[in-house]
């Protein structure tokens, strides 16, 4: 993790991460940001928030947006249609249930619609500053799998076996570094692993 932490050093970071630090860690449009990410690739989550909030960038003024509007101001992320609908009845449920504000626990948070635990865990990371969560998607998945520190088959038993497998302390920061490396180097079709620092130590399981 260590070795990770100084080669991301410079590359591209994440869409959401680059959102969060740009909105100072605002919770709602760091929600609606990673709920837009799902199956998008960065560069189209990063235009569409920015036209989003461009528009409107609080809970009340998304409230307001007609689901058209949403869709029109998202495309083209992936299932624009489903997350139009997502990000307003999201926005209406934090003003009736919430008052307003994003809920603090992953309890909570993944009652709002098209919520999982990923988008909830990030989320918690990111704007809560929580320590005591892990954020697992695709990327952490693969790669936590292919370097063997865990055998699992689903993002949702990679979180749980990553609680047991990590030092607390990389707990809130595994997302950003394996996120940022599967993104550049350790990618899920021909991995760049001649130019990987931590090949000596990567299991390498399913890489032919």
């Amino acid at each position: 993790m260590r070795t990770l932490a100084r080669e991301i050093d410079g590359l591209e970071l994440p869409a959401v991460e680059k959102i969060s630090e740009s909105q100072k860690q605002d919770p709602f449009q760091i929600l609606i940001s990673t709920l837009l990410s799902a199956r998008t690739q960065d560069a189209t989550t990063l235009a569409a928030s920015t036209r989003l909030f461009a528009k409107a960038r609080t809970p009340e003024a998304i409230a307001r947006l007609r689901v058209s509007q949403i869709e029109k101001l998202i495309y083209p992320v992936s299932f624009y249609r489903n997350k139009a609908v997502f990000v307003r009845d999201t926005a209406r449920m934090i003003l009736s249930r919430f008052g307003g504000n994003v809920p603090r626990t992953l309890e909570e948070m993944i009652q709002l619609p098209g919520v999982g635990r990923k988008t909830a865990n990030l989320v918690m990371i990111l704007a809560f500053k929580s320590n005591d969560n892990i954020c697992v998607d695709i990327h952490v998945h693969r790669i936590a799998n292919r370097l063997g520190w865990v055998k699992t088959r689903t993002p949702e038993e990679t979180e749980q076996a990553l609680y047991k497998a990590l030092e607390r302390k990389w707990w809130p920061i595994v997302n950003l570094y394996l996120v940022t490396w599967g993104q550049n180097i350790c990618r899920p079709v021909y991995p760049r692993c001649q130019k990987c620092p931590i090949l000596t130590s990567c299991g390498r399981v399913g890489v032919l």
